[in-house]
């Protein structure tokens, strides 16, 4: 791993840097005195990991989280152990090193920012793999003695009303004399899930779900109690 460490007092960054030489894969790219320095500095370069003093002159360690888009791993460096705590509300802080530092409780650290590294790689592949695919296939339904082929990718819900069925997709609207299980049948399952005795969804329609309904273009669909528990085990939900 490559890091920069940021601190003002000269002793700290001493210390630092001769602990992370004394690990075979941390890098000290840089040190700075100043955050404004930086933040320069990394909105030009990539680190994988940042130790940080908070308590700096000016611009504290907090205000340079804040102001970086895609902050790296970050170790803080404090005399204050209760406000090093309150920052754990910022996703990117691994853990927090009291001055004066010892070598067990930074190999402890690092320790940490690799297997936070580890996890964020092993969590990237898999959102990879679970990347929405195509929805591929179409279906034809009999509208006004006409024939119109639907693309599976263009439906969002489909909802049964009595003696008929209104396929809803894009920019259309059809209405079907048939039953929603027939649909059902002509749909592909991985992409398409009965939420409600009335009503199939389009999984890939899903804008936000609330309580006991998922929201689809500008219209929430109720889900079945029974059913709900299926939708969240089938939905890639972190």
């Amino acid at each position: 791993m490559n890091c920069i460490i940021i601190d003002d007092e000269a002793a700290s960054r001493s210390i630092v840097s001769h602990y992370c030489s004394q690990l075979h894969d941390l890098q000290v790219e840089e040190e700075f005195t100043n955050a404004i320095d930086a933040i320069k500095f990394l909105n030009k370069r990539s680190v994988d990991l940042v130790f940080l003093d908070i308590h700096m002159p000016g611009f504290t360690g907090m205000d340079l989280i804040e102001t970086l888009k895609n902050p790296p791993h970050v170790i803080l460096i404090t005399s204050d152990p209760d406000f090093a705590i309150d920052a754990f509300d910022f996703d990117c802080i691994v853990d927090y090193l009291v001055k004066p530092i010892m070598i067990e409780r930074f190999e402890k650290a690092v320790t940490k920012t690799r297997y936070r590294r580890e996890r964020t790689k092993t969590q990237r592949a898999e959102r990879q793999d679970l990347a929405p695919t195509p929805v591929d296939g179409e279906m034809f339904v009999k509208v006004n003695r006409k024939l119109i082929k639907i693309d599976f990718s263009s439906m969002s819900v489909i909802q049964a009303k009595g003696d008929y069925v209104l396929i809803k997709t894009d920019g259309e609207e059809y209405k079907i004399h048939t039953t929603l299980k027939k649909v059902q049948e002509k749909l592909p399952e991985a992409f398409f899930f009965k939420a409600h005795r009335s009503y199939i969804i389009n999984f890939r329609k899903i804008i936000d779900i609330q309580d006991s309904r998922v929201l689809i273009a500008n219209k929430l669909i109720p889900i079945s109690r029974t059913n709900r528990a299926e939708l969240m085990d089938r939905l890639n939900v972190l």
